[in-house]
């Protein structure tokens, strides 16, 4: 089998996704061409959207949360303008040529406008099953726009959001955002932290995105000034400046400090709990290996969504103005109960094995039957 896997340089989570998806599928022997709808089709506008997703994110959050709200209030936004038309027209043709030319038997987008290009595309790719990663604990404003055969999304509780959008019973596929298969894969606490190198104690997780967002060097002090015993993992991605400031400090309790790292799995199998920013790939991870997660420093929107959606199924706890990451932890470590209950809610509700859900699905419906029978000898 022959899958197009298109993604958006927004962020790391949607290329992740793109990444995780062909290195399962061709570890099983599909043929996977993983491919940046914008970067390799129009550099000038996908750096023009990288940039602007990137200064709206990190310098105006302020704009971006209102643009994001509008857009979700939007009741006709089915009929609306959107950039991405424009879009098309800069890169429309040339992806088109990129599918013409590998001849996918599947298209699989982790991105929204390239979810929307695909739409634009209607009768010139109809024959091509086409599948919509959603990478977050919500339905983004402008899904209801496209026109996809199937919409992959992070739980059967988001099938009220997605029927609300238009979006029909059938083509929704609650399998949960896919994730790397060494996520899927698990340590017990005492090897994870032998193999680390740790104490077999209390263990804290804290990061914060591939970029290391917000004060973490503050975060960690606040942390450390807990009377409890315990240790701290923090990786601070490629957030050097973070990375030194921590290493610098001095604190009562064992500190860890990762830069940009591959193993983020290990760390999670050697952790109690974990506090982060609520992106979508990185909590799914955290419900794959049903470690709790304490939520703060969100980018405003879909971020602010996720955390919404956790919080209220009670599979995470959160930081607020008013509820500091100090507080949180302490409460989290004298709870038992409290504990318990976020694990039972992460493994009531979350999908344990996304990738295989996908890919059984996509082989059995579309596979060559020689395929469906490596299936079957597999599972």
């Amino acid at each position: 089998m022959k899958v197009l896997i298109l993604t958006i340089s927004t962020g790391q989570g949607h290329t992740q996704t793109a990444l995780a998806i062909s290195e399962y599928f061709e570890k099983r022997g599909a043929e996977c061409r993983v491919v940046d709808a914008y970067k390799d089709t129009n550099r000038l506008l996908s750096d023009s959207v990288e940039f602007g997703y990137l200064v709206s994110t990190k310098y105006a959050t302020g704009m971006y949360r209102t643009g994001y709200r509008m857009a979700e209030k939007s009741e006709n936004s089915r009929h609306n303008f959107h950039l991405s038309r424009l879009a098309d027209g800069m890169v429309g043709q040339k992806l088109l040529q990129v599918i013409r030319e590998f001849e996918p038997d599947v298209i699989i987008t982790t991105h929204l406008f390239a979810a929307m290009h695909l739409t634009y595309m209607g009768e010139e790719i109809a024959s091509i099953p086409t599948f919509g990663i959603v990478t977050d604990f919500t339905m983004h404003p402008y899904w209801e726009n496209t026109e996809l055969d199937y919409y992959v999304t992070a739980s059967p509780l988001l099938r009220f959001q997605c029927m609300r959008k238009g979006i029909p019973d059938y083509k929704i596929l609650p399998f949960g955002i896919p994730v790397r298969e060494k996520f899927v894969n698990h340590l017990s606490r005492e090897e994870a932290r032998e193999k680390l190198g740790l104490q077999d104690k209390t263990t804290i997780l804290v990061m914060m995105g591939s970029m290391g967002y917000g004060n973490m060097t503050k975060s960690i002090k606040q942390i450390d000034g807990i009377d409890s015993d315990f240790q701290i993992l923090c990786v601070c991605g490629k957030n050097e400046r973070a990375k030194r400031d921590i290493e610098a400090l001095e604190t009562k309790h064992d500190i860890f400090v990762y830069g940009y790292i591959d193993h983020v799995n290990e760390l999670m199998d050697a952790s109690d709990f974990m506090i982060s920013k609520p992106g979508g790939i990185t909590v799914s991870e955290s419900l794959v290996k049903a470690i709790p997660v304490i939520l703060m420093n969100p980018i405003p929107g879909h971020e602010d969504r996720n955390r919404e959606f956790l919080v209220n199924n009670g599979l995470s706890m959160a930081v607020s103005s008013t509820y500091p990451v100090e507080e949180a932890v302490f409460q989290f470590l004298q709870n038992d109960w409290r504990r318990e209950n976020l694990r039972a809610g992460i493994r009531a509700v979350s999908p344990q094995n996304p990738m295989k859900l996908l890919y059984e699905f996509i082989m059995e419906k579309y596979g060559k039957e020689e395929e469906r029978a490596v299936i079957a000898e597999t599972y």
